[in-house]
């Protein structure tokens, strides 16, 4: 098993990650230091996750190389839920109460796209192992998957409780399928990881890592 640095903030991402480790001590978590960007308005969603996780993969490129940090591989991963709406437009992270509620509306009684994609990152070993080459001499695999979710029509106390309950909280659209918020919401098509946050596609070379 090699060590890997898992950069990224997401309590349900290093629980997914933490379920497949046989030797503990390899695994690593951080967040990324530099912040997100922004994709171009107009763009469709399974582009903007894309751009994010290549932008992000960068970016834990160069951080690690500043840093010294030397793992044997790093992994950065987005979700964006997709507006039912408009295809062009990705429901993120609710700032509040009130943004969280109003995407929840948004989503309630309807079905949408979800998109995750994940990068797997090499380091310089003197030769290229990723497709994508990254500051430092830096090497990355990427994938993009989708998965189609239907949520209940929500009641205005479901909606209330879910709100209180803060399962929103850094979550794309505003809900967790692992957790309260799985009550109401089916997957219909696709994989759970890839709505918990990982790209489905790059799980096998993912667990063969780590496993």
């Amino acid at each position: 098993m090699v060590s890997v640095l898992l950069v990224s903030a997401s309590e349900r991402r290093k629980e997914i990650l933490s379920g497949l480790v046989s030797e503990p001590m390899k695994l690593r978590f951080r967040a990324l230091a530099t912040e997100e960007i922004n994709p171009p308005s107009g763009t469709e969603v399974s582009s903007q996750v894309e751009m994010i996780c290549s932008a992000k993969a960068e970016s834990a490129a160069e951080e690690m190389t500043i840093g010294g940090e030397n793992p044997e591989v790093a992994i950065v991963s987005d979700t964006l839920v997709e507006d039912p709406n408009d295809p062009m437009v990705a429901l993120g992270k609710p700032v509040d109460e009130l943004s969280a509620a109003s995407m929840l509306l948004g989503l309630s009684g309807r079905r949408h796209r979800v998109w995750s994609a994940t990068a797997v990152l090499y380091p310089p070993l003197g030769q290229t192992i990723g497709t994508e080459v990254l500051h430092g001499g830096w090497t990355a695999d990427l994938w993009t998957d989708s998965a189609l979710v239907e949520f209940k029509e929500l009641t205005q106390d479901t909606l209330a409780d879910l709100v209180a309950s803060e399962s929103w909280v850094g979550k794309a659209g505003a809900y967790d399928l692992a957790g309260m918020a799985g009550e109401y919401a089916t997957l219909i098509e696709g994989d759970e990881v890839t709505v918990l946050g990982f790209a489905q596609g790059s799980m096998k070379v993912i667990s063969s890592l780590i496993g």
